[in-house]
């Protein structure tokens, strides 16, 4: 072996530069293998075409707990304008953040819906606090007679009862809920129902209608203040600056980083994890790995099937991944000019969605149950150079787009350059009905398929959750059953990427609750 390490880190991605640093900072010596030319994984700011740049895969900054930010000394980016602009058949309706503009704005479309506005955010906010609360520790083992499971469980027991009575039994009776189900206890409007029911559908292959998806809309309320929509995560072409300021404070604290280095096996002696072996040939040991690829192709790719007990392997193969969405990016002459009716161009700074309805949800989800591409997609999408115009030359513009639903596996066959480009013309049409001079400002399009998304970034099944977030697959069963406190069955080998505790949109959450981990382990220097 040509170097050794106290730990490795497989994976340049945001968890995995935040568990490198908080090890780095500890007093281990670091190693972090990217497969990739660049560092941030699926949160990256790359040029698509000539001086035009957009977040490749994932366009918001997402939230930062702030105990990451004090710990590393990174900063979020504050987003002046987080109003979501949501297209109808019918124009437009823009839902602001503010929740006294919000309820100015509901007002106009329901009295009653406006009525019950600032009450339901602050219900969401207080439910939103508690998973907020669960995503900073490690899922105790609820079995486990361990002091540290015992405190983590009285812990959590008191930060529920600390909902008082009434709040308490609406979090335990919401959780399993469908989000149709729970914005239908609320709300008469359709386009308010849809506006915030997209929030429950994202990344997953279900519809608003299927048990659970209140939790998902939960989730991407974790660290949001009063009355926002997607908890800290509505900045617009900020996740690549994110990624860089992270790797900014990994090499800080002392982390080697180096890229274009595949990691093809975990290699174990006596059935511990003793280091890595790279496709060049290279390998590098370390007394502790932890791999920020997805659970499947950790511990199915990267692990001799021998290393693991029959049960452990079946329960990794039957993680739900199912990718549905597709990204596309647009190089732009000019910006869109979408038909608001009386709305003002500053909300083209947030996030338009098309999601009028619960119904048009359900619809869109009917078309990948059945192995198609929605005919009427749900669409969310920024225009960042409103914000940040050095991503485009002077006066130029790039919008980025994220669709639902599109499979991984097409029932006609696999993607082809025909299915790529007809998948781009649908989201096209379906933004252009809204903004007439869209098509004509179109310098350059790049469409990526849940397959492409899969391939370039490692993804099983195209799935950049690294796994559904649905109820079976959260907390201590993330990524399965019994193992939610980032380790394996392997001694030595930790898992520490979205996939695991907390899951996806939590910036490092899981980096940082892995590296925690790690270091209350046995066995944790060379």
């Amino acid at each position: 072996m040509t170097g050794r390490y106290d730990a490795i880190v497989v994976g340049a991605g945001q968890n995995g530069l935040v568990a490198a640093a908080y090890l780095a900072k500890a007093g281990r010596k670091v190693l972090v293998l990217e497969r990739r030319s660049v560092v941030g994984g699926t949160n990256t700011t790359v040029e698509f075409h000539p001086d035009f740049r957009v977040d490749a895969a994932f366009h918001q900054q997402g939230w930062l707990d702030p105990r990451i930010s004090a710990d590393l000394s990174v900063q979020a980016t504050p987003e002046a304008s987080a109003s979501v602009l949501s297209l109808t058949a019918g124009g437009a309706f823009v839902l602001p953040g503010s929740t006294a503009a919000a309820v100015e704005a509901i007002r106009r479309i329901s009295a009653a819906d406006a009525a019950k506005w600032e009450e339901f955010c602050r219900l969401m906010h207080r439910l939103g606090g508690v998973l907020q609360y669960l995503y900073g520790l490690t899922p105790p083992r609820l079995t486990s007679t361990r002091p540290t499971d015992l405190l983590a469980l009285l812990g959590l027991g008191l930060k529920v009862r600390g909902l008082g009575k009434r709040d308490m039994i609406e979090f335990l009776r919401i959780l399993p809920m469908s989000a149709a189900e729970l914005l239908d206890d609320w709300f008469e409007s359709d386009v308010l129902k849809g506006t915030l029911g997209a929030a429950a559908i994202t990344g997953i292959c279900q519809g608003p209608r299927s048990a659970g998806t209140a939790f998902v809309m939960l989730h991407h309320l974790v660290g949001s203040p009063a009355g926002l929509l997607r908890g800290g995560g509505l900045t617009a072409g900020m996740a690549g600056r994110m990624s860089q300021r992270l790797a900014e404070a990994a090499k800080k604290t002392g982390v080697e980083t180096r890229t274009g280095a595949e990691v093809v096996r975990i290699v174990t002696k006596d059935g511990r994890a003793i280091g890595v072996a790279l496709a060049s040939g290279e390998e590098f040991s370390a007394a502790q790995v932890v791999s920020t690829v997805d659970p499947s192709r950790t511990m199915l790719g990267l692990v001799k099937p021998t290393e693991l007990e029959p049960e452990y392997a079946r329960a990794v193969q039957n993680i739900r991944y199912r990718g549905v969405q597709a990204k596309v990016n647009l190089a732009l002459a000019e910006a869109p000019r979408f038909n608001l009716g009386g709305g003002g161009s500053e909300v083209l700074r947030g996030l338009i969605s098309i999601s009028p309805s619960l119904d048009y949800l359900e619809r869109a989800y009917d078309d990948v149950k059945h192995g198609g591409v929605s005919k009427a997609p749900v669409l969310e999408a920024f225009i960042p150079t409103m914000s940040d115009p050095s991503l485009a030359p002077a006066g130029k513009h790039v919008m980025s787009i994220w669709m639902q639903y599109a499979p991984y596996r097409p029932k006609a066959g696999e993607w082809d350059a025909a299915g790529r480009e007809a998948l781009g013309d649908r989201v096209v049409d379906t933004l252009a009905a809204h903004a007439p001079n869209l098509r004509a400002a179109i310098v350059h399009r790049q469409v990526l398929t849940p397959r492409d998304l899969g391939d370039e970034y490692g993804a099983t099944e195209g799935n950049l959750y690294h796994g559904e977030m649905g109820l079976d697959q959260i907390l201590f069963m993330r990524p399965v059953p019994g193992w939610g406190h980032h380790g394996t069955p392997i001694p030595g080998l930790f898992l520490g990427g979205s996939g695991t505790h907390p899951g996806g949109g939590i910036v490092g959450g899981a980096g940082r609750l892995a590296a925690r981990e790690m270091l209350k382990a046995k066995g944790a220097r060379s």
